[in-house]
């Protein structure tokens, strides 16, 4: 079959899959869904194909491969240079670079650089995804704050939103990734199928959110953001950040310790029992899907046990897996599978997100707790959909 074939058929799933949990199918705006998805198309070409896109990933690639060298240098003052010998690789090459990143866009947060970036770009988005400011101004400041801090910025008006917003800021969280971590995917991923699925996910979440949960913002509410470290001094705001950062690391890292093993523990039962590691059976659960995306036949078992590995666990493990078998899969499932893989979109996840609400509104914590598996299936969907185009173009 050919990839337009197999874009086709893709959209036709994903929006199948989407209209079955939707809310309220009469208020889709069918023309703002293809507006973006024909803008979306020319992103991924232009990142993934164009000279000047593939200009622009190596320059985006550049600086974050010399910001990591930077954070390399603190990580071999206080490791005894362990990290130069590839003793604990993971920890230290991957891991602990996000303390660095982190602190850098708390800078970039406290001299009120980042805020403009957010509003600037999400009033652009506004005029093109149907939606309100709001939610298109979430979109980018989810992509450059992450799931959890993202939502201080939002702390005085969360008791407004609607349940409605509410899914939509919830889901947009899960879609997208933090600026934070992108360096730790780009040891694990090549780096311009992390820099497109940046792009891509922002666009893919519109439309199934436009899909699944449409709705028209009569009157603007208060768009007054919040100042996440209001009344901080420097110093004590690039604590705060490096602190997080560091959270946020062995957080990640006690994750991969527990999922791993726990993987590890199941795959054998399974293979004892029935002949078939556990992986190997959400292989096959997950193989149409891989295939749907564009993956060739004769490598969607691999890719859909690497698919299900990520939403049971989280997409650090998955990309571990990833990079086990890249050598044997062919360039294009490798970069569909990419794409699909640099995303939030995990079980984990909808403790993070909600609990992130609860601890600024306990109430809307709860919303966001009740609906918590329809934000995976509809993340899950935006990542499916990114994977896709990424399939046509590649």
């Amino acid at each position: 079959m050919s990839r337009f074939l197999h874009f086709a058929l893709a959209l036709v799933v994903v929006t199948l899959l989407a209209l079955l949990v939707s809310r309220d199918r009469k208020n889709i705006r069918i023309r703002f869904v293809i507006q973006l998805l024909v803008i979306e198309v020319l992103l991924a070409w232009f990142f993934l194909n164009s000279e000047a896109g593939l200009g622009f990933v190596k320059g985006f690639s550049d600086l974050f491969d010399k910001l990591l060298k930077y954070a390399a240098q603190g990580t071999n003052f206080v490791f005894g240079n362990m990290s130069d010998k590839g003793l604990a690789f993971f920890w230290l090459n991957v891991l602990c670079p996000i303390v660095f990143i982190s602190a850098l866009i708390g800078i970039l947060q406290h001299f009120r650089i980042l805020p403009i970036i957010i509003r600037a770009i999400g009033t652009i988005l506004s005029k093109i995804n149907g939606m309100g400011k709001l939610e298109s101004f979430n979109a980018v400041s989810s992509l450059i704050l992450g799931q959890s801090e993202n939502f201080i910025a939002y702390k005085d008006i969360l008791g407004k939103m609607s349940e409605r917003r509410m899914y939509t800021m919830a889901a947009t969280a899960m879609s997208t990734v933090s600026m934070s971590i992108v360096g730790a995917y780009m040891t694990l991923l090549q780096p311009k199928y992390v820099v497109a699925a940046l792009v891509l996910n922002m666009f893919s979440t519109f439309i199934v959110l436009s899909l699944i949960n449409p709705y028209r913002v009569d009157s603007e509410e208060d768009l007054k953001l919040g100042n996440t470290h209001e009344g901080q001094s420097f110093f004590e705001m690039l604590g705060e950040y490096i602190l997080a950062g560091f959270k946020v690391a062995v957080i990640v890292a006690a994750m991969l310790i527990g999922f791993i093993a726990l993987i590890s523990g199941i795959n054998a039962l399974f293979d004892t029992i029935f002949g078939i590691s556990f992986q190997g059976i959400l292989g096959y659960a997950f193989f149409p899907f891989a295939w749907v995306m564009g993956v060739p036949s004769n490598e969607a078992l691999q890719v859909g046990s690497i698919m299900a590995t990520k939403l049971v666990s989280n997409e650090f493990v998955a990309m571990m897996d990833l990079q086990k078998i890249a050598g044997t899969l062919s360039p294009r499932a490798e970069g569909i599978l990419s794409v699909f893989l640099v995303s939030f979109a995990n079980f984990s996840s909808i403790g993070i997100v909600a609990g992130a609400i609860k601890g600024l509104h306990e109430q809307q914590g709860n919303v966001v707790s009740r609906f918590g598996l329809k934000l995976l299936y509809g993340s899950t969907l935006v990542s499916v959909l990114s994977a896709s185009i990424a399939g046509l173009v590649l």
